[in-house]
């Protein structure tokens, strides 16, 4: 089984905080978060063989420190995930994995096989569907959390904000859901609009982050990351 794959970054430092790598996107993400801004790779429609990009690879070996697969969502394809992180580890890469947690069961059979996870974190649990359009995302998220904190692997919980899809109500929610469940950290991003399908998101996105909220935060998770004021 080959993964299939919808492009690839030849070098990036913000993709895995602290190294330089290269970044493979995976075709195909069973969820349709509004404000995506890869909703090009949704439909599993690949454009680069995992071939090339292993030859690519294999070319930047002492080069890079690192490759990151992202997406889309790679748990979709976590059979030729798996197989591709042996031979990128062969390489002496170090691995990482950006995901939304989509199949929690996948997520656990990759861990042994990485050393970072940016695991997206989408808003409260219980708001899962109003953001991914899928019924019980929220469950699935959830276990994927629980799973990665118990795992003790070096890691990264996100979130992209918009103040339509998440209120200081909201927030304030999933910080605190998170910390119970032993998260020391979280990092806030705001919305983008590059590569947005909604363009009533794009139009209505304003600040949303004020110095009561952020003081609200920091209490709650004091290693909180949070957009500058």
């Amino acid at each position: 089984m080959s993964l299939r794959l919808g492009g690839l970054v030849p070098w990036s430092n913000v993709d895995y905080p602290g190294y330089q790598a290269a970044v493979l996107f995976v075709s195909g993400c069973p969820w349709r978060c509004r404000y995506c801004h890869n909703s090009h790779l949704w439909k599993p429609r690949p454009t680069l063989s995992w071939e090339t990009a292993r030859s690519f690879l294999a070319s930047r070996a002492g080069l890079l420190d690192a490759v990151v697969i992202s997406g889309g969502e790679p748990l979709v394809q976590a059979d030729a995930v798996y197989v591709s992180l042996l031979e990128i580890r062969a390489l002496a890469f170090r691995t990482a994995l950006h995901t939304a947690g989509v199949t929690p069961h996948r997520l656990t059979r990759l861990l042994p096989h990485l050393d970072w996870v940016g695991l997206d974190v989408k808003g409260p649990f219980a708001r899962y569907a109003a953001i991914t359009g899928k019924k019980q995302s929220g469950d699935s998220a959830r276990e994927a959390v629980e799973i990665l904190l118990e795992s003790g692997l070096s890691h990264q919980l996100r979130t992209t904000v918009h103040p339509d899809l998440l209120s200081e109500k909201d927030i304030v929610t999933m910080v605190t859901e998170l910390h119970a469940m032993g998260a020391s950290g979280l990092t806030l991003n705001n919305f983008r609009s590059l590569g947005c399908p909604d363009e009533r998101l794009c139009a209505s996105y304003r600040p949303w982050l004020s110095p009561s909220l952020a003081e609200e935060l920091k209490a709650i998770m004091p290693d909180i990351v949070l957009p500058e004021l």
